[in-house]
């Protein structure tokens, strides 16, 4: 069981594979007027903020279970570059049905750099795949 107040800490070094301008790799034809900046992109940020959240799940998911983000409202307050130590705090503030609520905090060496809420469901694995296949062959 996992408390109200309980939190969770992540960190990570931001590489250039971190950055926002990484982020125009891997996504078809890039245009002359896609310029992003060598900084910590929004995304990765989000992302440790999830990774935070999910662990404070661990507790209380069983072998086939996982838990996803199902919302996000995050604001990135502050550019952070390539080279700096980041870090992501999740605190549980509760629980609404099967939805579980989170504050997110992101930090790096000259103070906070983003903030919001996030909520995640925990989920069977096996469901989760099969009704993505499912949604998708029905759809064609």
């Amino acid at each position: 069981m996992i408390k109200i107040g309980q939190t969770k800490t992540v960190s990570s070094e931001v590489t250039d594979n971190d950055t926002a301008k990484s982020l125009l790799i891997g996504f078809g034809e890039t245009l002359p007027t896609d310029n992003y900046a060598d900084v910590f992109a929004t995304t990765k940020m989000i992302g440790l903020m999830e990774l935070a959240a999910g662990r404070l799940l661990y507790a209380i998911q069983n072998s086939n279970q996982l838990s996803v983000g199902v919302d996000v409202s995050i604001k990135h307050l502050n550019a952070t570059p390539v080279g700096q130590q980041v870090t992501a705090t999740a605190t549980f503030i509760g629980q609404e049905g099967l939805l579980y609520k989170f504050k997110v905090d992101a930090f790096d060496n000259g103070g906070k750099i983003g903030e919001g809420f996030h909520t995640r469901a925990i989920i069977e694995i096996d469901r989760l795949v099969s009704g993505a296949e499912r949604r998708i062959l029905n759809n064609k």
